[in-house]
């Protein structure tokens, strides 16, 4: 069996205990290669603003400019989120640089490492590592190790990468129940689930082969598909709360109502509906960053990380033509002034105002 799921008792807790995978990953690895001449022109400028205005030894500044004051909410300035370094990973893999992977990665575990889970943010001005996850961001890093063995043909992460699976499975995947983050500190997990988190060509593969991993796995996409907001505004709800079996009607961000789309299209299950559209949003311009659940625009505005999820959206479905028009939105937003700090980013050049997730989104979505 690949997966065998048994309790055992430390202390009160009991603790579920993940056996290795014995099949080696597949699905991971981009197999399209849309980018036409001119992307990977792009994509070579975005890179290396990157590596010159972000990128450091511990991990990605969240902004370029640094700020004086920091805020509880949100990361900003030279504060460090795992979701970036995820995303590095990812793009570290995808180019083949084994050797910065393998660097990065144990880099990656110095600066997030927090009782096996990775901190989803750090402040290298103070060494102040927050004592929550990020549910999505530990998948991300896990993917990222998955993809590497692939790539590379070995064996050399999967032990790994399922130590920190079962990590998760002990606080924010518990019986199947995959919640936002898991306090280390407090030692208690929320009992939401944002929808955006449910990576599930991830989960499947560790949940593929027991009785008990397939019904967590069938669990979580019948909770995701549940979440469908019907075919006149079709996207999906937030979140889930697991306690009432209730799911939110906030408004949604439209960056995480995209990774849902993503993870939902990467194990054939997105909807035609939704499908189409992404397609009218991508062709007229007009994705704006956030919706209520009616669909009328609740954040107006564009982002080239948008832009940059719904191509990817269109790699993973084989449609290269939306796939083009989705990148051409992406670089339609990048800096291309030689004179500035920030040439080749995605940004503001007036105000030199850059974050992180939109340029590492752009970058990985430019490999497809």
């Amino acid at each position: 069996m690949l997966v065998m799921l048994t309790a055992v008792v430390s202390g009160c807790r009991k603790q579920t205990t993940v056996s290795t995978p014995r099949h080696a990953p597949s699905g991971f690895v981009t197999t399209t290669a849309y980018a036409t001449k001119v992307s990977k022109q792009r994509r070579v400028k975005l890179a290396a603003f990157i590596k010159r205005g972000l990128l450091t030894k511990q991990g990605l500044y969240t902004n370029y400019l640094d700020t004086r004051k920091r805020t509880t909410a949100t990361a900003t300035g030279h504060e460090m989120l795992s979701e970036s370094s995820g995303m590095w990973l990812q793009y570290l893999v995808t180019t083949r640089q084994w050797a910065q992977f393998r660097q990065f990665y144990r880099q990656t575990k110095a600066t997030f490492n927090e009782n096996g889970l990775f901190s989803y943010r750090y402040d290298p001005r103070t060494k102040k590592r927050y004592a929550v996850n990020a549910t999505l961001d530990d998948l991300r890093i896990i993917r990222a190790l998955l993809t590497y063995d692939q790539a590379h043909h070995t064996n050399h992460y999967r032990q790994e990468a399922t130590q920190r699976y079962q990590n998760l499975v002990n606080t924010t995947i518990k019986d199947g129940h995959l919640v936002d983050y898991y306090d280390v500190h407090a030692r208690k997990a929320t009992t939401t689930g944002s929808l955006a988190y449910f990576d599930l060509r991830t989960l499947k593969y560790f949940e593929q082969d027991t009785k008990k991993g397939r019904s967590a796995y069938k669990k979580q996409l019948i909770v995701l598909k549940g979440g469908y907001l019907g075919d006149v505004f079709p996207l999906y709800a937030k979140s889930y709360q697991w306690t009432t079996s209730q799911y939110s009607d906030g408004n949604l961000n439209t960056s995480e109502a995209l990774e849902t789309l993503l993870h939902l299209a990467e194990v054939g299950h997105l909807k035609a509906t939704s499908r189409r559209w992404l397609i009218q949003r991508v062709t007229h311009r007009d994705l704006a960053n956030g919706y209520t659940t009616r669909g009328t625009v609740s954040v107006g505005g564009e982002s080239a990380a948008n832009y940059a999820l719904a191509a990817s959206i269109f790699a993973t479905l084989g449609d290269e033509k939306h796939y083009q028009v989705a990148m051409n939105n992406v670089w339609r937003l990048q800096v291309q002034q030689d004179s500035s700090p920030i040439n080749g980013g995605i940004g503001d050049a007036k105000t030199k105002q850059v974050y992180s997730y939109s340029n590492l989104t752009a970058l990985n979505a430019a490999f497809n």
